[in-house]
């Protein structure tokens, strides 16, 4: 029998290729001799340029940038077969880099992934694919761009302070630094969110709690993310706020579609693309997907629906593993998941499940198989 393996991380657990490999060893221990095709995926977040490297031909790259608050982190990127580069935000702006208890979203900046953009830039790329997901940022990718040598300038004519925040007291957008390799740059944006740029479905109100932001600083932020907006249409004579997906990753979606012009592409069906999933379906008996946590909104943009719907294309059936099953998680079954199953054998602490996570979808795996064995033997039963 032929398996594809195709899940995302469990976050802060396993990274997406230890799911596979995990997965891949319980049904081997049933089925020795089956043909397992590992390909661990993401959506564009958190480990999205691993899961791409996992099963291309490409080479992971490290450079020192600006963390969210301004300290040096070490962050790496991508680089593809045809001087295509791929970006993670997370890995340089990534709200998992600062401290809970240092965490300040007012002044956070995406500089470091302008950074890395320029890094990609000084290696010859002509296409890049920047991963939006997971970020501490909430400055409409200001800092991206600063990066990357536009200023912002205040009444006084003086560059503004990093951070949204301080976008309130903008005046003026110089656009006369901006790297001049940009415009030869196809951009790429991987999301798995639709969010415009302000309102009560916008950057600030929906991912500013996740960053820490209090109700009223949701607000100045949404205020100051609006006036950004209008400074940036003013001078561009184009105004892309409302477009879907530029809220993501604290509005740096934004700044990538009004200067960077990029296209926006879910993230899955992006990841699933560059590391050749439908090529691998073909043919395939089974396919199993999964994440730390299944529910109903995993139905936006998540992995395991981008798998599924990828996988019922081919005609090929679809189990989910993961660490949970939340409410609504059976609304999955309507985009091509057969069937989901929670790892969890009893009552787990929450350290106990990730530490044990490896184990437990071994197991699972295993008896997943065992089934399938079971399956199997019965309708050879009924064609006799």
């Amino acid at each position: 029998m032929k398996l594809v393996i195709a899940p995302d991380s469990f976050k802060e657990s396993l990274s997406a290729s230890a799911v596979a490999e995990a997965i891949a060893t319980g049904w081997a221990r049933v089925y020795p001799d089956a043909e397992l095709l590992l390909c661990p995926m993401a959506d564009g977040g958190e480990g999205t340029v691993d899961a791409v490297l996992a099963v291309t031909a490409g080479e992971r790259r490290e450079c020192q940038v600006q963390g969210p608050l301004g300290a040096p982190v070490r962050a790496h990127w991508g680089w593809l077969p045809g001087q295509q580069a791929m970006v993670e935000m997370a890995s340089a702006s990534g709200l998992h880099l600062v401290a809970p208890q240092q965490r300040d979203v007012l002044r956070a900046s995406s500089h470091g992934t302008g950074e890395l953009i320029r890094a990609a830039l000084d290696a010859g790329a002509r296409r890049l694919v920047l991963g939006l997901g997971g970020s501490a940022t909430n400055d409409g990718g200001a800092g991206l761009l600063q990066a990357l040598g536009v200023r912002f300038l205040g009444a006084d004519g003086n560059e503004l302070p990093s951070g949204g925040a301080a976008l309130q007291q903008l005046q003026h957008i110089d656009l006369t630094g901006l790297d001049t390799r940009l415009a030869r740059l196809e951009v790429m944006v991987a999301a798995d969110v639709d969010n415009p740029l302000c309102g009560p479905q916008g950057a600030s109100a929906i991912f500013g709690p996740q960053k820490g932001a209090s109700e009223q600083q949701v607000a100045q932020l949404d205020q100051a993310l609006a006036h950004f907006a209008d400074v940036m249409s003013a001078t561009l004579g184009e105004d892309v706020r409302h477009c879907p997906g530029v809220g993501a990753a604290g509005g740096l979606g934004f700044a990538a579609k009004a200067v960077l012009k990029a296209q926006f592409r879910p993230g899955v069906e992006l990841v699933a693309e560059l590391c050749g999933l439908a090529d691998m379906l073909q043919g395939a008996d089974l396919v199993i997907t999964g994440e730390g946590r299944l529910d109903g909104q995993s139905l936006h943009g998540k992995t395991p629906v981008g798998v599924a719907r990828l996988a019922r294309s081919a005609g090929v059936p679809v189990i989910a593993l993961a660490g949970s099953l939340g409410e609504g998680y059976q609304r999955l079954y309507a985009e091509g998941i057969a069937a989901a199953f929670s790892l969890a054998p009893g009552p787990l602490t929450l350290e106990q499940a990730m530490t044990e996570a490896a184990a437990q979808l071994t197991a699972r795996a295993a008896d997943l198989a065992r089934l399938w064995q079971i399956a199997g033997n019965a309708s050879l039963s009924q064609a006799r």
